[in-house]
This record gives structure tokens, C-alpha cells and sequence, in this order.
């Protein structure tokens, strides 16, 4: 585990994203995942199936970040375009894997393995496969890139399976406060906190509830005893807002 921080960015690839038809499903999980294993989730692109858009996109993430998580365009059509650009963004040569080839066969007749199928099997020259075990079309990784489906079901096999060979990082802690308030009654005194608590993170989430207006206020650190000494200049806080409303 390291002391500091491993952080991540997301490619959400695939037209169908951009154009609304699909609706992703895999954000909010990834990050979820990947918070509680402790790398942070930095950056999300939604990218086109372009490849000169991929390309750049991979090009500009995979510098900046620990890891770079693409999902989608990994599957036997036309427009599955992600393995392609991932080898070129790498400079390395793609062709049909043994070992793909091998676990497709698991699930498909070698007789029903046509080009169409013999995509899935097209990795990355020195890629290491990420076991699929919902349909065996596998992912992949390399360098820092970790290739998923967008099937939520499958991408959510794979990311179970790379997640053990991943460095990680502390743990974000958190703490929510329902603050019982509208934001704007917040706002100053809560950057003052902020200002006051640098290593700690203070989000304000306004809502609609019962009719009321409603501000929840989430607390981040990883260290317990600043997240601790946060939490409690918040709710001080917002006893005393609620006392000068009386």
C-alpha cells in the first residue's frame, strides 16, 4: 500500500454513450469501486468511437494518473475500435491472442468462431488478458491502461479480477452531516472551515426534500483525526447558524 495517493482517470468509449441511446452505468460504480479500495478517480472522459479521439484521450490521461480504466468498444463489430487504438497509442503491433482465442472457445463452437467473434480475441503485442467470466471475451491491461467491456455485468468481472494486481493507496474516510439548512445559509462559514482544515475535503450537496430545502454536507480526509477535528467544527457550525435563527 502506498502513503501517497494512487489515482485513476475513466474513458467511457462508445457513440451510444454521447448520443443518450445507452445510458452508462459504469461511472458512479467505478468510482465507488475504486474509492473503497483506495485509488482516487480523478478524471472522466465520455470519448467518441474516433480513433484519433481515443488515441488522444488515452495519450493525454495515461500520463497524468497511476491507472487509466477504459470501458466499451472491445466487441466484435465494426465500431469496436478500443484494443486498435490502445496498441497504436502504445506503438505496438495487435493481432488475434492465443490465450484470447483459447477462452473464447470455452463459450463458442470453433465452428461459430468467425472474424466477427475472432475480434474479442485481437489484443495488444505484450498485454496481459483480463479474465472474463461472464461471456470469456477478456480484457486486457498494459502499461497503466486496464481495458474493460461496457456491459456493466462483465465490466464489473473484470474489475474484480484486475482489482487484486492494483496498487493501492490510504482510504478515503468520510463522514455526512444533514445540515437542516439551505446552502446559502452556509456557504461563508463553511469556507472559513475549509480554509481553516486544508487536508480535509468539504462538499455541499443542496437538495429538495419534504418540501424543504436541504444541504448535505459530506466531510473527506484520510487521516482520522483531521477528518475528526472537521466533522466537529462543522456541526459547531451548524449549531451556531441554527441558534442565530432562533
Amino acid at each position: 500500500m502506498s502513503s501517497d495517493p494512487i489515482t485513476a482517470a475513466l474513458l467511457v468509449i462508445g457513440d451510444e454513450i454521447l448520443s443518450g441511446r445507452t445510458k452508462d452505468k459504469n461511472i458512479g460504480y467505478i468510482a465507488e469501486y475504486l474509492t473503497a479500495i483506495g485509488i482516487d478517480l480523478r478524471e472522466v472522459r465520455v470519448v467518441p468511437d474516433v480513433e484519433a479521439e481515443i488515441i488522444a484521450a488515452l495519450d493525454a490521461v495515461r500520463a497524468r494518473y497511476t491507472y487509466v480504466f477504459t470501458t466499451g468498444g472491445i466487441g466484435p463489430t465494426h465500431d469496436d475500435i478500443t484494443a486498435d487504438c490502445v496498441a497504436k497509442a502504445f506503438g505496438v503491433s495487435i493481432d488475434v491472442d492465443p490465450r484470447a482465442r483459447a477462452m473464447l472457445l470455452e463459450r463458442i463452437p470453433e465452428a461459430d468462431l468467425n472474424e466477427a467473434r475472432l475480434r474479442m480475441a485481437r489484443i495488444p503485442a505484450g498485454a496481459d488478458l483480463i479474465a472474463n467470466p461472464v461471456s470469456k471475451a477478456p480484457g486486457f491491461r498494459i502499461g497503466n491502461v486496464i481495458v474493460m467491456a461496457g456491459v456493466p455485468s462483465i465490466m464489473q468481472a473484470m474489475l474484480d479480477n484486475v482489482a487484486p494486481t492494483l496498487e493501492t493507496g490510504r482510504k478515503m474516510l468520510s463522514v455526512s452531516i444533514e445540515a437542516g439548512l439551505k446552502e446559502g445559509d452556509l456557504g461563508g462559514p463553511l469556507g472559513e472551515i475549509a480554509r481553516a482544515h486544508p487536508e480535509v475535503s468539504i462538499g455541499s450537496y443542496p437538495g429538495y426534500v419534504d418540501g424543504r430545502f436541504q444541504t448535505t454536507l459530506v466531510v473527506r480526509s484520510r487521516e482520522e483525526g483531521a477528518l475528526a477535528e472537521a466533522e466537529q467544527a462543522v456541526r459547531r457550525m451548524i449549531e451556531t447558524i441554527k441558534a442565530g435563527k432562533a
